[in-house]
């Protein structure tokens, strides 16, 4: 079972889930490419698999870790402003960080997710509904 699902709070429901981009596995391809980093590609790949991005309808949630465990969320009450940050490659393949800022906590940042425009949108409708 994820993370996600396994800190749900009672009557706390998953809204969207989200997924890195491709191209965050190119340093993995790299490493296989290359026989004798074949550990580290693992390593890439299991940092990867167990890395998770969503919106529940009460928190942002981004957790890493293969082993340990290391989570950033925001309570969507919390939650100002949602931010993209897109360079040139990034708006040519379709992949950027979301900025996620709030009052008196620290941001909590989405790296390199696939169609940040539809992430920041699915945060803003949960987080501040249309009235």
């Amino acid at each position: 079972m994820s993370y996600i699902n396994e800190s749900l709070s009672a009557g706390e429901e998953i809204s969207s889930l989200f997924e890195q981009h491709w191209v965050v596995r190119i340093p993995m391809m790299l490493w296989l490419l290359l026989v004798i980093t074949i550990p580290v590609a693992i390593y890439e790949f299991l940092r990867l698999r167990y890395t998770e991005l969503g919106v529940t309808n009460k928190r942002v949630i981004f957790k890493t870790g293969i082993i340990s465990r290391k989570t950033e969320e925001m309570k969507l009450a919390s939650i100002e402003t949602v931010e993209i940050d897109q360079g040139i490659i990034g708006r040519i393949l379709g992949y950027g960080n979301i900025h996620v800022s709030g009052r008196g906590v620290s941001d909590v940042v989405l790296h390199d997710v696939r169609d940040p425009m539809a992430v920041k949108r699915a945060i803003e409708s949960i987080s501040h509904p249309a009235h």
